[in-house]
């Protein structure tokens, strides 16, 4: 005889059910508990949604909101809803030649659209009253799951060529598809049960397109304000132009390309492109006489270290003599570094940086100067003076890295005139396919995690873990100064992915499911397994990309 009830264990505590409820029966019943809606379970170190039924057994944690993995639920579910606003708006799909998502702005994606529909904000208001109409009444968003020849075909018919594209190199039999209110579409991740949950949103038109806005993952049930940041806006914006040259907007094109070209060229197409910009703009910075002190910043793994090296060889071609300079080297020693709300030691903020000692030497150093250079020994947490002096002479230059760099309090004794600031991250311009894009950050974490292995020996355990309190040092830090910067530079690779997917596999497959980190190392297991890999070998050992992989000529 069937059993007609399981036990499952939220957060630890036994409960019965019928057999056949669904996480989201029980999500409602303890909804109460929780400050922000419940959207996805982790069952077991799985994500589950919420239309899936309960199994006997398992071990469950409730996901709101206010967790990445929630925010990224609905952000893509508010996606599927958005498209279906635009082709119901439309009426006649003929008239739509594509619809695509792109790449953040803030707190929103930037869109655009093809076809014979005027792009109007009368327009993209009647599809916003049409998606809270579907909110209002709760329309489902249906899972189904059909053989991968079925779904490239389907995709065809939609005219939905990247998606047919992408499946073409999809090693599994079997593809997911969402439906809501009968349009169809195929999403990288987990989606929302229905468009209830889907409370808060807005589109307006930017530049020559529209904004998809959502609330931000501190302040999940309120609009985030829109304030435009031109200069990353327009790094992104030349990035996505670039890789729509190049005929490779998409994983799927990616992909296309390994499988038919020969991968040498792209490598060198990339590899040149990003020198053509690096002697632009030390070029620039050379054609003017004041500037003496050169700032950079980025967040973590954006490759500054191989930017200032290279940086600093395009000066030394304009009769510049560079001069690198690392700002932690001028950490307080140890004892001295402030502690943070969690009571441990915080080494990304301003104060963690001896600030007076830095400007009294950057300062002698303009004044023509010698100065001994302090070296930071990370082991004993002290500094050292090893004999390393520097005196400027008319053509030298300094050249000074670290996560503070564009924060004139870190240099405010120096005169701003003397100052280049210069912002440097990795913002990626691939999407997997038309709505489905790729976000940066995924991409900084994947070069951290094969850098921690290689040179830390860190598991990938260990970067998952760390990466949150990364991020906020990041959010603190550097992002609220990015529109400071008199240039930006773009440092990923179109094909870097491909590359690092043959060292970052095998470090996520050592995560164990009874591991906090296993959900996410499932889900970036998941996203590279779409692509095609690029062998290392004709990758030149100057590329950023060196930096994590290993074989740069700048060490490490």
């Amino acid at each position: 005889m069937e059993a007609k009830n399981i036990t499952i264990y939220i957060e630890g505590i036994p409960e019965t059910y019928p057999v056949g409820t669904t996480w989201r029966e029980i999500a409602e019943a303890h909804q109460k508990d929780y400050s922000y809606p419940i959207v996805l379970a982790n069952v077991d170190g799985r994500l589950r949604e919420l239309t899936k039924e309960a199994a006997d057994g398992c071990q469950v944690r409730f996901l709101t909101l206010k967790d990445k993995a929630g925010c990224d639920t609905y952000r893509r579910s508010l996606v599927l809803l958005m498209l279906k606003g635009i082709y119901h708006a439309v009426g006649d799909n003929s008239r739509i030649q594509r619809v695509s998502v792109h790449f953040s702005v803030g707190e929103s994606y930037y869109c655009t659209m093809q076809g014979e529909v005027p792009l109007t904000q009368e327009f993209l208001d009647e599809v916003k009253a049409y998606m809270y109409t579907l909110v209002r009444e709760a329309a489902p968003i249906r899972k189904s799951t059909i053989d991968t020849w079925e779904a490239c075909e389907r995709f065809r018919r939609y005219g939905m060529y990247d998606k047919e594209e992408l499946f073409r190199y999809r090693r599994s039999s079997k593809v997911n598809i969402y439906n809501l209110e009968t349009f169809e579409d195929y999403f990288y991740g987990y989606m929302l049960p229905d468009a209830s949950y889907l409370t808060c949103f807005d589109l307006r038109l930017f530049e020559d397109g529209f904004l998809l806005c959502f609330p931000s993952l501190a302040e999940p049930e309120k609009l985030a304000e829109f304030t435009p940041q031109e200069k990353i806006w327009q790094t992104q914006k030349d990035a996505l132009t670039w890789g729509a040259q190049l005929g490779i907007p998409t994983v799927g094109a990616l992909n296309s390309y390994i499988a038919g070209h020969q991968v040498k060229d792209l490598i060198m197409i990339q590899e040149a492109y990003h020198e053509k910009k690096i002697a632009q703009m030390a070029a620039q910075i050379a054609a003017s006489s004041q500037k003496r002190v050169i700032l950079i910043a980025g967040p973590s793994s954006s490759g500054k270290t191989t930017f200032s090296h290279r940086l600093s060889t395009q000066l030394a071609v304009c009769g510049l003599k560079p001069h690198p300079i690392e700002a932690d080297n001028y950490f307080v020693e140890r004892e001295h570094t402030p502690i943070d709300e969690d009571g441990k030691p915080n080494y990304e903020c301003l104060e963690a940086i001896d600030v007076e000692k830095l400007n009294e030497d950057m300062l002698s150093l303009l004044n023509g100067e010698t100065v001994e250079l302090p070296t930071f020994n990370f082991k004993t947490g002290k500094r050292e003076y090893k004999g390393n002096t520097l005196t400027l002479g008319e053509q030298d230059i300094l050249v000074i890295e670290g996560i503070h760099c564009l924060n004139d309090a870190l240099t405010y004794r120096l005169d701003a005139d003397h100052k280049v600031k210069i912002y440097i991250s990795a913002l990626t311009q691939l999407n997997i396919d038309e709505h489905n894009r790729i976000p940066t950050t995924d991409g900084r974490l994947l070069r951290r995690m094969v850098r921690d292995a290689r040179t830390r020996g860190a598991s990938a355990q260990k970067t998952i873990d760390m990466w949150p309190s990364v991020r906020r040092g990041e959010s603190s830090y550097i992002f609220p100064f990015q529109e400071t910067a008199d240039y930006v530079f773009n440092s990923t690779l179109i094909y870097e992915l491909a590359v690092l997917k043959q060292y970052v596999e095998p470090l996520l497959f050592s995560i164990r499911p009874d591991e906090p980190e296993y959900a996410e190392a499932r889900r970036l297991l998941k996203f590279l397994d779409y692509f095609l890999p690029i062998p290392a070998d004709d990758i030149p050992n100057n590329s950023l990309i060196r930096e994590f992989i290993g074989g740069s000529c700048f060490g490490n």
